[in-house]
């Protein structure tokens, strides 16, 4: 009896087609888009390459790592021909940055690049870059369309207050995220670690008919950063659109700014319920100058290193005569030698006989943290009554004297000293 023998079917690989030609300014800032949905290797060697299509009036050039996706139009590209090509991207950023070598930055922008398939070239120089296989190539999903848009300068200062409260523990993973929310006219971002939850609220004008439900979304905080290094000085409009689950289960959310569009996979889970936890009452409000803060803190963590005892917490402390004052929690043996730094005060509700005598202590790491995301010269710490002498509920730190605060509400938990000694 013979056996059929059978031979296995490969595709013939597509051969890259893409015509254009664009500045190198141009390409090069698309690239450098395209890079956060450019993976490493050892992921599969075809999505290590950059997708260009050449079109009648533009080219695109797209990248998908499985969780973010990246697409750049450079409409003033001119295409010759219409096609694709799926290039090595690493190989091409780099041929497209040794094109340039030896001229000046002014002069490179204006250097006039162009592909014929797998060839770069300018009219000094031209390199074939390596090709990857189409065939194996994974599309990104489709981006979700902007359903409202928000003003860049505001939502990338109000990411920035936020970010430094989401966490960094991989093994809580839906805390490394930052929490997005649109509802109505306002997109709210939130993001804790544990010891700390910020906030931030900025306007949003609906694109489309707003959902008659809030659409959130749970964005990796480490993208988030570096998109927001790479944003700093786009101006005008972002857009947003938030897919929870479409028909086939597929969760995703697409930033819109200018040309470019990123599509991300959201983190699975989501934020606590964090309403509860930012009190809506206070008994007592209290305005400081955050550079005084700032300095005070700054001299006492510096102490705590000197004296290597890491860990130690800085306290505010009242004195009996009303006056704050700011000091490490360092020399068990010396503490009532240690002198604080006195911080001038301004109590906004309340009175001084509600924290006479009372102190709060603080991770000095996390309250300069806390301290950094406010800009202004002032800011306001919202306190509720104390216990024992001692603050062990969480502070609420915003802009203004109101605990709803000024768009952004920074919540800090005190460290728990009947807990450390």
């Amino acid at each position: 009896m013979t056996q059929a023998s059978t031979e296995t079917k490969t595709a013939e690989p597509v051969k890259p087609t893409a015509h254009f030609a664009a500045l190198h300014a141009e390409l090069t800032e698309a690239l450098n888009l395209a890079e956060f949905g450019a993976p490493d290797l050892p992921n599969p060697p075809a999505q290590c390459g950059v997708l260009l299509q050449a079109g009648r009036d533009r080219l695109t050039v797209e990248t998908f790592d499985f969780w973010t996706a990246v697409s750049v139009t450079i409409p003033a590209a001119t295409p010759v021909a219409k096609g694709w090509s799926l290039l090595d991207f690493d190989e091409l950023k780099k041929a497209l940055a040794a094109l340039a070598a030896g001229e000046t930055k002014a002069v490179a922008n204006r250097i006039p690049v162009a592909l014929a398939g797998d060839l770069l070239s300018t009219p000094d120089m031209a390199v074939p870059v390596m090709v990857r296989d189409l065939h194996e190539f994974t599309h990104p999903p489709e981006s979700v369309p902007a359903m409202a848009t928000v003003d860049a300068k505001a939502f990338l200062s109000q990411l920035e207050r936020v970010l430094p409260c989401a966490g960094r523990d991989d093994t809580l993973p839906a805390l490394t995220g930052v929490q997005m929310t649109l509802e109505g006219e306002t997109l709210t971002m939130a993001a804790t670690d544990r010891y700390r939850f910020g906030v931030a609220t900025v306007p949003a004008d609906a694109t489309v008919e707003p959902s008659e439900k809030p659409l959130t979304t749970l964005i990796p905080a480490d993208l988030l950063r570096r998109l927001a290094k790479r944003l700093k000085c786009h101006e005008g409009p972002v857009g947003i659109g938030i897919i929870e689950a479409d028909v086939d289960g597929v969760a995703r959310t697409t930033l819109t700014v200018g040309n470019t569009r990123i599509t991300m996979r959201p983190l699975e889970g989501g934020l606590p319920k964090y309403t509860s936890l930012f009190p809506t009452k206070r008994e007592t409000s209290i305005r400081v100058e955050r550079s005084t803060l700032v300095r005070a803190v700054k001299k006492a963590a510096a102490l705590i290193k000197a004296k290597g005892e890491n860990g130690a917490a800085v306290t505010l402390a009242w004195s009996e005569d009303k006056v704050l004052t700011l000091f490490p929690r360092i020399g068990e043996d010396d503490r009532a030698r240690v002198k604080g730094m006195e911080i001038p005060t301004a109590f906004t509700h309340g009175t001084a006989d509600n924290v006479r005598g009372s102190s709060l202590s603080f991770n000095p790491a996390l309250l300069l943290d806390a301290l950094g995301t406010f800009p202004a010269d002032t800011l306001t710490l919202h306190l509720r009554p104390m216990e024992d002498g001692q603050g062990k509920k969480p502070v609420l730190l915003t802009d203004g004297p109101d605990v709803a605060g000024d768009g952004y509400r920074h919540l800090l938990m005190p460290v728990r000293l009947d807990l450390i000694r």
